[in-house]
Parts: C-alpha cells; structure tokens; sequence
C-alpha cells in the first residue's frame, strides 16, 4: 500500500473521492495485515527457544567474523577513511569466509592493517565483550 499511500500525499492539498475511496480500502487492509503480522510475530516470540551453547558454538565457528564492523569503526578512529576501512576488512572477511580461517589470525597477517592495528589490539577488538556488558539488565527490564 505504499505507492496509493505515495500517490494520495502528492496531492494532499486538493483532497477528492480518489483520495478517500483508496483510503477506505487501504485503511482496513493495512490494519488486518498488521494485526496478522503482530499476532505471528507474537507467537514466534512466545514460543521461541534459545540454546545459548548453541548460539555460542556458532559464534565461535565464524572464527570473529562477527566483530568486522568493530575492526573497522577502529581503523577510522585510528584515522583511515572509511572506504579504506571497509575494504581492508571486507578482504580479510571473505578471505576467512571462503577458506574457512580464523578471522583474528587473517587480520594479523594483513600489512595493511598491521600499519594502523598491532596484533594486541586486534585481539582485544575481537575478544571485546562490551556490548554485552548490560545484558543482564536488559532482560532484567525488559518489557513484560
């Protein structure tokens, strides 16, 4: 329903029965959809299971791959533009991805990035845990 939504805003101003008559069947399709849309994402939640050794063997098995964007807001704070930035990262990433290494090691072994990051620091960015520092008192708040 975006584009009548799109095409009923252009003319906002000289409002006639074209713009109510889309109104009148988007309004209750829009609403019956999002009703579906909530009560599925409800029961999915509800009935959602985690297994955290699981999630936590996935994450080890990407071998840090998931701390790309961490290396990379690094490097631009270290002063590399951002274009350079994502692609020392992007090569290191898929080099890992396609030969199925450990992302740490292949940024190590980058030159490139060796200029900018010494291994201490890699190591550091990729063990890092911060983001997870209040997750305990999120769900501890969480809405109920």
């Amino acid at each position: 329903m975006v584009i009548p939504s799109l095409e009923n805003v252009v003319l906002w101003h000289e409002r006639d029965i074209s713009h109510s008559s889309v109104e009148r069947i988007m309004a209750p399709d829009i609403t019956i959809a999002t009703d579906f849309a909530l009560n599925r994402l409800n029961g999915i939640i509800k009935n959602l299971k985690v297994y955290p050794q699981n999630m936590l063997k996935n994450l080890n098995m990407l071998g840090g791959l998931h701390r790309t964007h961490s290396i990379m807001l690094k490097l631009i704070e270290k002063g590399l533009k951002r274009q350079q930035a994502y692609k020392i990262v992007q090569e290191s990433a898929m080099e890992t991805w396609n030969n199925n290494k450990n992302f740490s090691e292949v940024l190590q072994k980058n030159k490139e990035l060796n200029k900018i990051l010494n291994s201490k620091d890699i190591k550091k960015i990729i063990k890092d845990d911060n983001e997870l520092k209040n997750i305990d008192l999120i769900f501890k708040n969480k809405i109920k």
